[in-house]
């Protein structure tokens, strides 16, 4: 493994994070249940990766509880744990979802009970509020981290505007700054690097994309995309994401993809998950895994060395798409 700071923080992340959505306590689907995610956390720790990420929403509390639960086996400052803020926790209670006062100091105590940790070493918004003026939310985030409940605090998809206008408000106020982005990037979908990852860049903030591997679009051929459990319910599901990595030159990415990792004698996924870790400013990006055979072929991404031919060849396709990821 190898590691890296999370952006101008100094505080140290494993350049691949572990993205825990389909953890949960019983299977369903390709969701897992409680001792097949176990098994994922720890080998996880057995090959360095320190850094895990989660959501209050991520089956409906369940991935916080799971990772709590086998995190406390270990020493807690050995990890950077992180989770968020946003979805709806009840949908009968306007006041469980949102980035109003009451509802991040209520879900923010929620999730500390769920992990078992008396601090949040991340904790992001997931997503951008519209209901509640940024600078409230700001000031909550500032609070919790001065009464020691957080150590950092990060975004996740919005429009740069308004993560420029939440970095000037931090600043303008003496407010916590966000220190990281967690944005809808990957191969087949780069519309971030028009404006958000430049202004990641400029403010030295840390880039963990989500949805490295597209949903699992270029981890196997185009044509045999919904072969999987997943991949069957995420093209029934989310049509429109699918369209998006289709419509940017997708299919010829994800073409050129299966010609390198032939190339290299790795995966496809390998070589996805190396693009990521040869792009600035990407600090770690975050990989959900449904078995321990994804996660070491993850984790052995890391050692693959893409040549600038094989970047650009990658990149050269790729065409504007539909804006995604942001709702």
């Amino acid at each position: 493994m190898e590691y890296t700071t999370l952006g101008d923080t100094g505080m140290s992340v494993s350049r691949i994070g572990l993205g825990t959505m389909n953890f949960g306590w019983e299977a369903e689907g390709w969701r897992l249940d409680g001792e097949q995610s176990r098994e994922i956390i720890e080998r996880a720790i057995d090959l360095g990766v320190t850094f895990f990420d989660t959501a209050n929403v991520y089956r409906s509390g369940q991935s916080e509880e799971v990772l709590g639960d086998v995190l406390a086996d270990y020493a807690r400052d050995r990890f950077v744990v992180a989770t968020k803020v946003h979805g709806s926790m009840d949908e009968d209670n306007p006041n469980a979802r949102g980035l109003s006062r009451k509802a991040i100091e209520q879900e923010l105590e929620n999730s500390l009970e769920r992990l078992g940790m008396e601090t949040i070493d991340l904790y992001q918004i997931h997503r951008w509020d519209d209901d509640t003026p940024i600078r409230e939310t700001l000031a909550t985030l500032d609070d919790a981290g001065r009464r020691g409940q957080v150590r950092y605090i990060g975004a996740s998809s919005m429009w740069a505007y308004q993560f420029a206008t939440a970095l000037h408000t931090s600043d303008r106020f003496g407010l916590e700054r966000f220190v990281s982005m967690q944005n809808h990037y990957n191969p087949v979908y780069r519309e971030e690097e028009r404006e958000m990852l430049p202004l990641c860049q400029q403010e030295g903030v840390g880039v963990i994309p989500w949805s490295p591997l597209a949903r699992g679009y270029v981890t196997r051929p185009h044509e045999a995309f919904a072969s999987t459990d997943r991949g069957s319910e995420e093209s029934e599901s989310r049509p429109d994401r699918h369209a998006t990595y289709r419509a940017g030159g997708g299919e010829t990415i994800n073409r050129r993809i299966e010609e390198i990792a032939d190339e290299h004698g790795v995966s496809m996924a390998q070589i996805a998950i190396a693009w990521h870790l040869h792009t600035e400013p990407v600090t770690a990006p975050i990989i959900g895994v449904s078995s321990i055979e994804h996660l070491e072929e993850a984790v052995a991404a890391v050692d693959v060395d893409l040549t600038d031919d094989d970047l650009a060849y990658l990149n050269e396709p790729y065409e504007a798409a539909p804006v995604n990821g942001h709702g």
